[in-house]
């Protein structure tokens, strides 16, 4: 599954790269459960596409149909341009997969795991080798490559694990959930690792419960949930759906703070803070006004702040329960 194709040729002319990824009414089910219920997906080319959803959306589901591990009931997907149907060797050809849990062999050393995998994809001895040798490097395990793998830290396994799916040269990688149980600064070695992958051209579909690693990654984000996509977009678009946005003027005088509370009667009261929430989304032209009406009764805050929504809100509002007007008023915005 980390063997190498020749890559797909980006389209000229000013148009819309091509899909690496792309999925219509999409379908699984097990038993009486529907996992997916019609997915719609198109992942440009050389970029990031970040899946966020609860547990038991169908993230991991996605993931395993377009990597041909399991069939779909419905519907189609292709692959750097294969049918996962009909095509089946063609995407493993094209693929690499790393899946929420680092596949090494903890009797082996880090090199003995990568050239098991340049073996599997036939790639001969001197290649392998050579491979190898530059992966090691890159991932900056190189000076314990004669280690056994079952003595390596939780980041470093995963970076064994990254580099064993790049044996192959692949166009497209399956990240699922690939920083689980991983501390900061190896959750963000492995964020500066896939910005590598995709200056390099490859496309990366990702799928994460952390929305900081979406946000500081996607190109684009879909939020899955019930087995739908409900939303999809770029963060900010995303962002941008969720109402919330608002600026925060603090005071630290009492009769200055009650005054601006009489001049600004829509806004939320924080009497222990002295503070008031001021609905608005912050930008030049609003906090212009705001300061302008401050001025002309003479009111003087002590600091301010604006405050938008992130991606925690967003997935808060677009999962769950109660949250299905929303979300399809969100889905429907985007599109």
């Amino acid at each position: 599954m980390h063997s190498s194709v020749m890559p797909t040729s980006r389209q000229g002319g000013g148009q819309q790269p091509p899909a690496a990824v792309s999925t219509a009414d999409l379908r699984k089910s097990y038993g009486d459960k529907t996992v997916l219920d019609g997915i719609d997906l198109r992942i440009p080319s050389g970029s990031v596409f970040a899946l966020l959803g609860p547990n038991g959306a169908g993230k991991t589901t996605t993931v395993q149909i377009l990597s041909t591990l399991i069939a779909a009931d419905g519907g189609q997907a292709q692959v750097a341009g294969h049918d996962v149907a009909t095509s089946p060797e063609g995407v493993r050809a094209a693929i690499g997969v790393t899946g929420q849990f680092a596949a090494l062999d903890d009797l082996l050393t880090a090199e003995e795991n990568v050239l098991l995998m340049a073996d599997l994809l036939r790639l001969g001895k001197r290649e392998g080798r050579r491979r190898a040798k530059e992966l090691l490097e890159r991932f900056d395990i190189a000076d314990v490559a004669h280690k056994r793998a079952a003595f390596f830290s939780g980041g470093m396994r995963r970076r064994l694990d990254l580099a064993m799916t790049l044996v192959g040269d692949p166009q497209v990688i399956f990240l699922d959930e690939p920083t689980t149980g991983l501390d900061p600064r190896s959750r963000r070695t492995m964020w500066e690792t896939v910005r590598s992958l995709v200056a390099d051209g490859v496309t990366v579909f990702l799928t994460t419960q952390y929305l900081e690693e979406a946000d500081q990654l996607a190109d684009r984000i879909a939020v899955l949930d019930g087995g739908r996509i409900v939303a999809e977009g770029t963060a900010d678009e995303l962002k941008a759906q969720i109402p919330g946005s608002h600026v925060r003027l603090r005071f630290t005088d009492p009769d200055e703070y009650e005054r601006a509370a009489a001049a600004f009667p829509e806004a939320a009261r924080d009497d222990e803070q002295l503070a008031l929430r001021v609905a608005g989304d912050g930008d030049l032209d609003a906090l212009r006004a705001l300061f302008d009406r401050l001025d002309a009764a003479g009111i003087r805050a002590a600091d301010f702040s604006v405050h938008t929504p992130d991606l925690d809100d967003v997935f808060l509002a677009l999962t769950g329960d109660g949250s299905t007007n929303t979300a399809l008023h969100a889905k429907e915005t985007l599109r």
